[in-house]
């Protein structure tokens, strides 16, 4: 599997399994084919309800713990320094482990400086391997870099081929913090899987639009977390290491950013109500 390095040294695989709205009662079924498929990188979070499935699916493996690297992030109810170091031991406890490999602020609402010193407490208690955010965008991102003793090892944020996040990422390299991508096929939004582009590509190469769309985020240096919950499409999204894009493919994938959400909007204040209400 290939590894990108964070800033503190921690080595981290480009591609992982995640788990959102993976219904609670077949995440440690999902979270099993993921294993058996060769996934080591599972992401949830304490909003997604499933942290005991994943924790039951990773035990159950008879996997050493340290061949992992699970993920999880702080809900905004957990937010301020108390609150949230409380809920890291309650994520702990229901994933059946001592330690995360990667802790993130799931968004930026809610007391998230609090919520960082307990995550830069957790990791100096070394509860954590590496720290991050989710879902920062690049004024509340630079604004916690600037204010903060441990810069962010990782930003979680929609990243697809038609949201490439380019300006965020120019920001993002100045503080050396890695990309991870939410939702890397944009949940079949756009018709992505019928896109002539990417079909043609996928064409050439002998691969799916799903595994053109996913190769080409790698090789732009993005951690992507592809769900699903049918294992067939677990190891299509598996099967992206035996080829490389062409920089032309590259150039020409490039020019499917449309530079904006498909589905959120972080500056929209009825948004932003009904996520802190959720």
């Amino acid at each position: 599997m290939k590894e990108i390095i964070l800033n503190n040294g921690v080595k981290m695989p480009v591609l992982g399994y995640g788990v959102f709205l993976v219904d609670p009662k077949e995440c440690e079924r999902c979270v099993t084919d993921a294993i058996d498929t060769g996934y080591r990188m599972i992401d949830t979070a304490q909003a997604y309800y499933n942290e005991e499935g994943v924790g039951e699916a990773i035990k159950k493996s008879g996997i050493k713990r340290e061949e992992f690297f699970l993920v999880t992030k702080i809900w905004i109810t957990n937010s301020g320094e108390e609150k949230a170091e409380k809920s890291i031991e309650e994520s702990l406890k229901k994933l059946k482990t001592d330690y995360v490999d990667l802790l993130l602020i799931h968004q930026p609402f809610g007391d998230y400086y609090g919520t960082y010193r307990a995550m830069e407490k957790a990791y100096r208690e070394g509860k954590t391997r590496a720290i991050g955010i989710s879902n920062f965008f690049a004024d509340r991102y630079v604004d916690l870099c600037n204010f903060v003793e441990i810069k962010p090892m990782i930003n979680q944020m929609e990243t697809h081929i038609f949201q490439q996040q380019r300006q965020l990422r120019e920001y993002m390299k100045k503080y050396d913090t890695k990309l991870m991508s939410w939702s890397p096929m944009a949940r079949g939004e756009n018709n992505i899987f019928e896109n002539e582009l990417l079909k043609n590509i996928g064409a050439k190469y002998n691969k799916t639009t799903a595994q053109i769309a996913l190769r080409f985020l790698i090789q732009e240096d993005i951690v992507i977390i592809p769900k699903s919950t049918h294992k067939e499409r677990m190891e299509e999204n598996f099967n992206i290491f035996d080829f490389e894009l062409s920089d032309e493919d590259m150039n020409l994938l490039k020019g499917l950013d449309k530079k904006e959400s498909l589905f959120v909007n972080h500056y929209d204040p009825k948004f932003v109500e009904n996520i802190i209400n959720y």
